[in-house]
C-alpha cells in the first residue's frame, strides 16, 4: 500500500489456503484496492444458495449514502522505505468506517501494515490521530482507534453476509485515488468466492459486485439496501490497475468476528493443519478412481497433519485442463460430518480454536481411517 508492491501468486500459492489448508485452482488474478498494488488469487466456490437480506423496502442510494457517509473515513498512512539513498517518507491512502461510539474504525491490514503515523479525516474535513490496535493478515482486516468527538463517531451496523443474495443492489463508499466521499453503486455479482490474503492464506466467502471499486477504496463498506455493512472491499480483477467492474470484498461474518478479537485482545490467533489440498468432487474423484472428498496435495512438516501422520500425495493427474493429487490422503470427513470440498474443509478448521483436537476420517489406498489431529497456532 505505501510502495508499489506485487505479489504474483503461483498455481502452489493458489492451494495454500487459511489455516494451512489450500485454495485449489486459481483462476483470475486481481490488485489490492488500496494506494499500491498486491496482485493476489481468486476463485469460484461451490457451496449452497442464501436467503435474501430484503425484509423492508430498499433504501435509494442517496439515502444510504445520507445515512452511512459520516461513519466512512478516509486513512492516510506514513511511513518510511529503505533504499540506496537512505530512508524515504512515503504516504498511502485508504478507507475505514466507524464501528462503535468508541472510535473504533475498521480497514485494511494492508492499506496500515507499514504505518508509522496514521491520520483519520471524518466527512465534515476534521482530522484526527489514529492508532493501530491490531491487524490479521489472514483476513486482511484491522482496527484504528481515533480520539474523536462522540458527535462524529456514528456507528456503521453490520448485516449477516449469509444473507446476501446475487443480484442484491450494493453501494460502497470511499476515498478513490483519494477523492473522498465517494459513492458508487452496483449488484452483487457473485458469491463465495476466494482471494488470498496478504499472507498467501484464504479469504473465503468473498462478496464480488460491479460496484465501481479503486485505489484508495481499500477497507470501505460494501453496504445493502439498509445502509448496512455486508463486506470490506479489499481487491478488484483489473488488467489497467482501474476498476473493471469486478471488485471484492470480506464478508461482514467476518470482519465482525475478526475485529472483535482485535478489540478485545490486539491480536487473532486462528488454528492451523498444515496442508496443501485440492478438492475431488464425484465426477473427477470416479474418473480418478478416488473417492471424493478433499485429497492432501501437501503435508508441511512439524505441523499437526505431519505429527498426525497425514500422508500427501506422491503424484498427480490431469484431466480436463485441471491437475489432480493422487497416491495420498483424502479427507471425507471432518468430525463426523461429509467435507466435500476444500472451502468446507477449511470452514471447518476455521470455525476451531489453536489447541482444539478434530477428527479427520481419511481414505488411504482403498482404507478408511479416523486420525485425531490436534491444531497449532496458524504461522505469520
Amino acid at each position: 500500500m505505501t510502495a508499489q508492491r506485487q505479489r504474483t501468486a503461483t498455481a502452489a500459492a493458489a492451494l495454500l489456503a487459511a489455516l494451512g489448508i489450500g485454495a485449489g485452482a486459481a483462476v483470475a488474478v486481481l490488485t489490492a484496492v488500496d494506494s499500491g498494488g498486491t496482485t493476489t488469487v481468486v476463485r469460484q466456490v461451490a457451496v449452497g444458495s442464501n436467503a435474501s437480506t430484503a425484509s423492508t423496502a430498499p433504501l435509494s442510494v442517496n439515502q444510504i449514502y445520507r445515512r452511512a457517509s459520516r461513519a466512512v473515513v478516509e486513512i492516510t498512512v506514513t511511513s518510511t522505505s529503505s533504499s540506496g539513498f537512505g530512508g524515504q517518507t512515503q504516504q498511502g491512502l485508504g478507507t475505514g468506517f466507524v464501528i462503535d461510539k468508541l472510535g473504533h474504525v475498521v480497514t485494511n491490514q494492508h492499506v496500515v501494515s507499514d504505518a508509522e503515523s496514521v491520520t483519520v479525516r471524518f466527512s465534515n474535513g476534521a482530522t484526527y490521530k489514529g492508532t493501530v490496535v491490531g491487524s490479521d493478515a489472514s483476513t486482511d482486516i484491522a482496527v484504528v482507534k481515533v480520539d474523536a468527538p462522540a458527535s462524529l463517531l456514528v456507528p456503521l451496523r453490520f448485516a449477516d453476509s449469509a444473507d446476501v443474495e446475487v443480484g442484491d443492489g450494493v453501494v460502497a463508499i470511499g476515498s478513490p485515488f483519494g477523492l473522498e466521499e465517494t459513492v458508487t453503486s452496483g449488484i452483487v455479482s457473485a458469491l463465495h468466492r476466494q482471494m488470498t490474503a496478504p499472507n498467501n492464506f484464504a479469504i473465503n466467502d468473498s462478496i464480488q459486485t460491479d460496484a465501481a471499486i479503486n485505489h484508495g477504496n481499500s477497507g470501505g463498506p460494501l453496504l445493502d439496501n439498509q445502509a448496512r455493512v455486508i463486506g470490506v472491499n479489499a481487491q478488484i480483477q483489473s488488467d489497467s490497475g482501474g476498476s473493471d467492474g469486478v471488485g471484492f470484498a470480506i464478508p461482514s461474518s467476518t470482519v465482525r468476528s475478526i475485529a472483535q478479537q482485535i478489540i478485545a485482545s490486539g491480536k487473532v490467533e486462528h488454528a492451523y493443519l498444515g496442508v496443501g489440498v485440492a478438492s475431488l468432487p464425484e465426477t473427477v474423484a470416479s474418473r480418478l478412481n478416488s473417492p471424493a472428498g478433499v485429497a492432501l496435495s501437501e503435508v508441511r512438516p512439524s505441523t499437526p497433519a505431519a505429527q498426525a501422520g497425514l500422508k500427501a500425495a506422491t503424484g498427480e493427474q490431469s484431466l480436463d485442463g485441471q491437475t489432480y493429487p493422487t497416491g495420498g490422503d483424502v479427507v471425507t470427513e471432518i468430525d463426523g460430518r461429509a467435507v466435500t470440498s476444500a472451502a468446507e474443509l477449511q470452514s471447518a478448521i476455521d470455525a476451531h480454536k489453536p489447541g482444539d483436537t478434530i477428527a479427520l476420517t481419511v481414505v488411504r489406498g482403498g482404507d478408511t481411517r479416523t486420525v485425531r489431529v490436534k491444531l497449532a497456532t496458524r504461522p505469520a
